[in-house]
């Protein structure tokens, strides 16, 4: 097995027990928060196997929430996000669940407000890395470690040459790229992680596309 660097055998700073129940917790909390791109009103974390039966021992909770407060992995006020939570008005609620996972260590984010609602599937695989699996609905594979632009649009010929021309003329590395879509001929979700945050301007563009619905992103 090879190590790109000493922090993928360490793990990440953070703030302990578990690399993978607090800093990977806190990252799929933050991944959750970054899409979701503001404060929620209410946050209803399902965890699965392992996070189920030790959540509370191993801080997985005070981590999600944490992450859903944009607090990083290292940020000390993650001990007492719970409460930092309730005093800006979230309502967080937390819910096991008896299903078998395909990963141990999964939560399902559901994030709303009165504008919206998200609903996020992650796993924590170790040493602090992440895989978001779902999104909405959508199955993807999404590591939350780089920038990534996530594009829906209408299932159409020629919508995903188009975002990657797009791309192409700005000089943008594309790292991963996958498609995913629920049915033919419906929408679709372009996952593309990247080598460096996108500018404003080309989004814009990307999302004057025709057949685009929406373009979020991940940033570094």
């Amino acid at each position: 097995m090879k190590f790109k660097s000493v922090f993928d055998i360490i793990g990440p700073v953070m703030i302990g027990p578990s690399s993978s129940h607090t800093a990977g917790a806190a990252r799929i909390g933050r991944v959750a928060r970054n899409l979701f791109d503001r404060q929620p009103k209410t946050a209803s974390i399902h965890l699965y196997g392992s996070f189920a039966q030790t959540y509370k021992g191993h801080g997985t909770d005070v981590a999600i929430v944490g992450g859903l407060l944009d607090f990083d992995t290292f940020d000390e006020r993650i001990k007492n996000s719970l409460h930092l939570a309730k005093n800006l008005g979230m309502e967080v609620s937390f819910h096991v669940e008896e299903a078998i996972p395909e990963h141990p260590n999964t939560a399902k984010i559901v994030l709303s407000d009165d504008q919206g609602e998200l609903e996020l599937v992650g796993i924590s695989i170790g040493g602090g890395k992440i895989e978001i699996t779902e999104l909405n609905g959508f199955k993807l594979r999404l590591s939350g470690h780089h920038p990534a632009i996530l594009v829906v649009h209408n299932d159409k010929f020629g919508a995903i040459a188009k975002v990657s021309n797009i791309l192409a003329k700005y000089e943008i590395n594309i790292g991963h790229m996958e498609v995913s879509r629920k049915e033919k001929g419906m929408l679709a979700l372009m996952t593309i992680e990247v080598d460096q945050n996108i500018d404003e301007v080309i989004l814009k563009e990307i999302e004057s596309l025709e057949a685009i619905e929406k373009v979020t992103t991940i940033v570094e």
